[in-house]
């Protein structure tokens, strides 16, 4: 039986195969600072908004299993396999940010409007939603220079943040 999609989600390189027809979730690179947002539809559960709310908590990454433990903490009584299909949601929908750590884990933050890239520390998880300027018009220069379009991309910088420099003196 044929699929309707040809779907490939990879946390460092985006989406790298579409639903038949439709153009990726990623704004092109001709597309810099418009909303990364596709027309994904969300679920609106109350679990589901409960997730939603816990990952607006906080600005770091954290993994399903955090966020599932927070909510339980919290008194929610949600399942660790609806925490997982709430994010997945989210992330389709652009919602949320994922990435993968050193360890192959998927992390998740709430997500900004527009197109931006990430500074992640490596030691507690803070996340900084940046703008690369000088990279958009790169992506963009390539793109045309190879004869390509509708190029999207994904940029995150790891590093040690203020807090964790100072705690480690």
């Amino acid at each position: 039986m044929a699929s309707d999609t040809d779907t490939i989600h990879s946390p460092s390189r985006g989406t790298l195969g579409f639903p038949r027809g439709e153009r990726g979730p990623v704004a092109a690179a001709s597309d810099a600072g418009a909303s990364a947002r596709p027309a994904a539809r969300e679920r609106t559960t109350r679990q589901f908004q409960a997730v939603r709310d816990e990952l607006a908590r906080r600005d770091d990454f954290r993994s399903a299993q955090d966020i599932h433990a927070a909510m339980r903490q919290g008194g929610a009584s949600v399942g660790l396999a609806t925490v997982y299909r709430a994010l997945q949601s989210l992330v389709e929908s652009g919602s949320a940010d994922v990435l993968r750590t050193d360890a192959g884990e998927a992390v998740y933050r709430q997500c900004g409007e527009t197109h931006h890239h990430h500074l992640v520390c490596r030691s507690c998880g803070k996340a900084v939603e940046v703008e690369g300027p000088a990279v958009e018009r790169w992506t963009a220069e390539v793109a045309d220079k190879h004869g390509f379009s509708e190029v999207s991309h994904t940029v995150e910088l790891f590093g040690t943040c203020a807090d964790c420099r100072r705690r480690s003196r």
